[in-house]
């Protein structure tokens, strides 16, 4: 096993990392921000090294120093968990080049899988579905452009071959904003990824958005660990989200898991990842895949009764999985709401001090969050302070208990969004199932 982590992240999901490493004796090593100093993971690791001032750009993206961190404390790898440099395939290299261990899939399966014009052609020649579209980059020749939407049938959506996030996205609805859209698109995905590449896709205009959890190790040894439902968004950001996807028979997620499988065993997939799909009218279309721990990665462990991330941090060592797809079982049902710090109308940011934080309990209720009493929530990172997550013998009864979670959470200092998760607990068409990723923002108004 590994002897010390560095663990290159900061909030719930670096605390999450800290009691992975504790449960498998691995000895830690945070790496913060000035503004950070007070992180309850930071104050419970072995060693803790600041690495710059609150900006992430001087910080938790300054690769130079979190390498420097893993060498003055002798660590051995270093777990990026989501977010900032989880998917920067230049990060990965340099770390394994420094002689470290890093805890995810190598370097050039994510470059691969990064780009999402050649992900698109892995995937189609692993047979597995993917969205009508460009079948590539859209090059320069106007012309050329107009006739493949044309094929395609409008509307279509432009995307930076690069992108992610929610960002470098523009649906055009007519042939007359096409060309401008295109343009536009090309602009802000060079200022934003530094790749000005994009790629063209049929609209899919009430969609659900369905993702299928694998881990892979060293050995070849690939397993899909079912599906998520993560339709409940607004403007391509989640904030719900539950394992299994109501609706998704077992025949749908037997095959599309099999397909994931193959997929990753093309590039030799290592660590945890999550595919992406848009599922319509029956049918799933492949959008992206993210080579990295998910957010929402509680609702699938809680269903499988697997760790993800000791399962990260055991791959990472050389071990092999413990499990066989055979073996894989899901049970019940499980939800996750995101709490953020902010407005639940405005969706405005509110950080600061938190005067008092009491989580709610019981029977089925997880909470991972790194807050507690006193803490102030700073400025200059996401709004997320934690998530609830809920797991029931049945799908109502998942929802019951995060219904009592949020009732009995209690946050004083700051707002958070617990009055729009209740909310969405109250609407009949939730607890119906099966909406498409627009729903919420049709029913907030914001559509």
């Amino acid at each position: 096993m590994l002897d010390k982590v560095v663990i290159a992240n900061r909030g719930e999901i670096a605390l999450r990392i800290l009691r992975a490493c504790r449960e498998l004796g691995i000895k830690t090593v945070a790496v913060h921000s000035t503004a950070d100093a007070n992180l309850k993971h930071v104050l419970l690791a072995d060693e803790s090294v600041c690495i710059g001032p609150p900006a992430s750009r001087d910080s938790y993206l300054n690769m130079p120093a979190i390498i420097s961190a893993a060498e003055v404390t002798d660590s051995v790898a270093i777990h990026p968990g989501y977010g900032f440099l989880s998917e920067n395939a230049d990060f990965a290299e340099r770390v394994e080049k420094s002689g470290f261990t890093w805890i995810g899939p190598k370097a050039e399966t994510i470059r691969l899988m990064g780009d999402k014009v050649s992900a698109i052609s892995l995937m189609t020649k692993a047979g597995v579905p993917c969205v009508p579209g460009s079948g590539g980059p859209l090059g320069d020749d106007t012309g050329a452009n107009l006739r493949k939407a044309r094929e395609i049938g409008y509307p279509v959506i432009i995307k930076a071959s690069g992108g992610g996030g929610g960002r470098g996205m523009r649906v055009v609805h007519a042939e007359g904003a096409l060309l401008s859209s295109i343009a536009v698109t090309r602009a802000e995905a060079a200022a934003a990824f530094g790749n000005d590449q994009v790629y063209m896709e049929k609209f899919l205009e009430r969609p659900r958005h369905i993702e299928f959890q694998v881990i892979g190790d060293n050995y070849g040894n690939v397993v899909s660990l079912g599906e998520r439902d993560c339709s409940m968004q607004r403007r391509h950001q989640k904030v719900m989200e539950e394992a299994p996807a109501p609706g998704i028979t077992a025949k749908q997620r037997a095959k599309m898991g099999e397909r994931c499988v193959d997929a990753c065993r093309a590039v030799k997939y290592r660590g945890a990842g999550t595919l992406e799909f848009l599922y319509q009218d029956g049918e799933f279309y492949f959008i992206e895949m993210n080579t990295r721990i998910q957010v929402e990665h509680p609702v699938t462990e809680l269903v499988t009764g697997i760790d993800l991330v000791k399962l990260q941090l055991q791959v990472a060592a050389g071990e092999k999985l413990p499990f066989k797809q055979d073996d894989i079982e899901i049970r019940g049902h499980a939800l996750e709401c995101r709490l953020n710090a902010e407005d639940p109308r405005t969706f405005m940011p509110s950080p600061g001090p938190i005067k008092l934080w009491h989580p709610p309990g019981g029977p089925g209720v997880r909470v991972d969050s790194h807050v507690y009493s006193g803490y102030s929530v700073p400025p200059y990172y996401d709004s997320m302070i934690g998530k609830l997550i809920t797991h029931g013998d049945t799908r109502e009864t998942a929802i019951a208990r995060m219904r009592n979670a949020l009732a009995e959470l209690v946050v004083e200092g700051i707002k958070t969004n617990t009055a729009l998760h209740q909310e969405i607990l109250a609407h009949s068409a939730f607890h119906a199932g099966g909406l498409d990723i627009h729903y919420l923002e049709r029913r907030l108004g914001l559509k």
